[in-house]
């Protein structure tokens, strides 16, 4: 039987963390096993309670969550480091990323999508909110654009071979996450339930051997592909 997924929970308001593990302790493979209220004591519960994720939230007194990943990463702690925030502007998404946070989710998300997260995290791979996509992508886009403009040939791109295994459906879903579309919208756009796109989205990342949206979306994007 595999072991839990230890989790520590970072906000400076009890409230929220109390809340937060009421959510989780409903989930039989997750299991909160500390809290912190800021950055320094995050720090001190990851050295001694060796947690596999880690919720941050961003902006606490004294030592913030942003600075307090970069100190967790530098100190190669183990930990998968989710931010959990109400924050969407880009200076919060890059900051934290930067840092090395492995997701990024808005404190809104429901309770099946966190869970989800931490799963994915915990098993190494990386979770973006779908609306903080867009704004990755957007930001991607913009910084590969100059380097990108005068050589046009050396632009990495998607073999023919994995584009080929695509679908048409699975193609224009790809397109769309080159743009940085949440399911949502992909939904209208295309006519289909949010599960059924949630499904393509899934093959899509198999056949092409990317860990998740926002890969795909970059990977659209290098190919020219994007609208």
């Amino acid at each position: 039987m595999a072991a839990n997924i230890r989790v520590l929970i970072v906000d400076d308001q009890s409230l929220i963390r109390v809340g937060i593990q009421a959510l989780l302790q409903r989930k039989p493979d997750i299991e909160v096993v500390g809290h912190a209220g800021d950055g320094e004591e995050a720090l001190r519960q990851v050295a001694a309670l060796d947690p596999h994720v880690v919720l941050m939230d961003i902006r606490m007194p004294g030592m913030d969550g942003v600075e307090a990943t970069r100190q967790l990463v530098a100190r190669q702690a183990r930990a998968g480091i989710i931010i959990l925030t109400t924050f969407r502007d880009d200076a919060n998404v890059f900051s934290a990323l930067a840092a090395g946070a492995r997701g990024y989710l808005l404190k809104d998300t429901d309770h099946k999508e966190l869970a989800e997260a931490i799963r994915v995290v915990a098993s190494g791979c990386a979770l973006i909110h779908p609306e903080i996509t867009a704004q990755v992508l957007r930001e991607f886009s913009r910084l590969a654009a100059p380097a990108e403009a005068p050589a046009s040939a050396a632009r990495p791109a998607l073999s023919d071979a994995r584009l080929a295994l695509l679908t048409d459906r699975e193609l224009a879903i790809l397109r769309m996450l080159g743009s940085g579309r949440t399911n949502q919208e992909i939904s209208a756009r295309l006519a289909l339930s949010v599960g059924t796109v949630k499904n393509h989205i899934s093959t899509i990342l198999g056949k092409l051997d990317v860990r998740d949206r926002t890969q795909a979306g970059l990977l659209a994007q290098q190919a020219g592909i994007a609208e």
